[in-house]
């Protein structure tokens, strides 16, 4: 699993209900630019409301109001706007029908105060907390409070419309969204509160506007995650590589994502993030080491695992055979790569290499062992740690960039159902179907030990 572009929904998603960003988002955002994925956005926000987060936070892009405007930090990519005479016929089905309206400029929304105190702060926290069975009453409550000041002005909404106009925001329950679209059957309706409805051309999305930015800047749909709680990002989350729906998110969105990960008010986005592979996220309760290496095996573990031991422990008899079993195979797989494919001398190594085995079996048994098996254990293992490499010394080869491939080859051992999946028999990870085309580190082990190789001779030149 390649992921080269990663992108946020902003409300109920990168915000918390705090109108927040979390902390471990933050850190999470910075761990992906120093690892080289491109960041963005796709909401329905508009692009001067999408602004700030872009120079904040590093962002690269931002698919604002559904799609239908694109923008990086310092440019406009794409923008598509309405055609007048439908923002026309909307505004006067709109006022005939008595409905708040707002019309979507690159300033902003403009028209309604209703609208305009749903999408503020304050309002976008009440609707978090705002049961659904009782949206019905509260949206009648604001509109009647609103108007006994001021109704809507239509002759406003006409002005407003001279400039160019990317989205319209109607409000309308839940109820009223078939209605609307039978009414307007040349116009793309999509929800991203219960309490409005958002307006776009047809053929215009987030994930279109995803792909949009794919072509710009090299990359495809399946190697996008995305994350989103609301209607209007389903078709992102089941249309991307991996589409990973907030633990807040309704049901329907859920059930069209990847995964569901925690909610936005508790790290959903690290957790996922974390999930996959793509950045190391520090679990409460869990211990980092200063061996980096370690961390990263550590984050294998939690991904194919779900979990991390914590607390030192040691392993029990059947434990510890399948971890030999392991090593071993690659011990068998090391002295197989030292024969050069001959037979024969394969076949005498592995005579050598029971011997070697029956021998070590008599010396520690032979030996008294007051230490405890945690002790012991650790103290193997350690020993083997430090003859690996002992080993890569004596080849006079470096091995952190060489992990480095493997590591996000066993990353990439994730199923597209975002699970790891097991051997029955040898409880070994088993690999997805396209695992040796994607993810097969042999080319890349090669490439990097040529890179080593020269850089050797280089030295000796000198």
């Amino acid at each position: 699993m390649t992921i080269k572009a990663v992108f946020f929904d902003i409300d109920g998603t990168l915000l918390n209900d705090r109108k927040n960003v979390q902390k471990t988002t933050q850190r999470a955002i910075q761990q992906l630019k120093k690892q080289g994925i491109m960041v963005g956005l796709a909401t329905g926000r508009g692009p001067a409301f999408v602004q700030p987060f872009l120079e904040n936070f590093g962002l690269d892009f931002a698919v604002t109001y559904n799609g239908q405007y694109i923008l990086s930090r310092d440019k406009v990519l794409y923008q598509n706007q309405l055609p007048k005479s439908t923002i026309y016929k909307i505004i006067r089905y709109a006022s005939d029908k008595k409905r708040e309206i707002s019309l979507g400029t690159a300033s902003g929304l403009a028209g309604s105060r209703i609208i305009d105190m749903g999408t503020s702060p304050f309002g976008q926290m009440v609707s978090s907390i705002v049961p659904r069975s009782l949206v019905k009453t509260v949206e009648g409550s604001f509109k009647n409070l609103i108007r006994r000041f001021k109704p809507q002005s239509f002759s406003n909404l006409v002005t407003i419309m001279r400039e160019p106009i990317y989205q319209i925001v109607l409000v309308a329950s839940v109820d009223d969204t078939q209605k609307i679209k039978e009414k307007f059957p040349h116009i793309k309706v999509t929800r991203s509160s219960p309490y409005s409805l958002d307006l776009i051309s047809i053929g215009q999305s987030k994930i279109k506007g995803i792909e949009r930015l794919g072509e710009m800047f090299g990359f495809e749909l399946s190697e996008v995650m995305a994350f989103g709680d609301s209607d209007n990002d389903l078709e992102m989350l089941s249309g991307v590589g991996v589409g990973v729906a907030m633990g807040n998110a309704e049901a329907v969105v859920k059930s069209g994502a990847h995964f569901t990960t925690a909610s936005n008010n508790n790290d959903g986005i690290s957790k996922a993030l974390a999930h996959y592979g793509l950045i190391h996220f520090d679990v409460e309760k869990s211990f980092k080491s200063r061996d980096d290496n370690f961390n990263k095996v550590k984050d294998f573990h939690r991904l194919m695992d779900g979990d991390t031991i914590e607390t030192p422990r040691g392993y029990s008899l059947k434990e510890a055979g399948y971890r030999a079993d392991f090593k071993v195979e690659e011990l068998v797989e090391f002295l197989y790569a030292a024969s050069q494919g001959d037979k024969h001398r394969f076949a005498q190594v592995l005579i050598d290499l029971h011997a070697a085995l029956d021998k070590a079996a008599k010396k520690v048994q032979a030996k008294e062992h007051p230490e405890s098996p945690l002790v012991g254990q650790v103290d193997a293992l350690t020993d083997l740690l430090y003859f690996t490499y002992g080993s890569f010394v004596l080849m006079g080869v470096d091995p952190q960039p060489i992990f480095e491939t493997v590591h996000e080859a066993n990353m990439g051992k994730i199923f597209p159902d975002g699970k790891a999946h097991f051997d029955p028999i040898t409880h070994k990870i088993q690999k997805p179907d396209d695992w040796q085309e994607r993810y097969a580190p042999e080319s890349a082990i090669k490439k990097e030990l040529d890179k080593q190789l020269q850089k050797s001779l280089q030295r000796l030149e000198k």
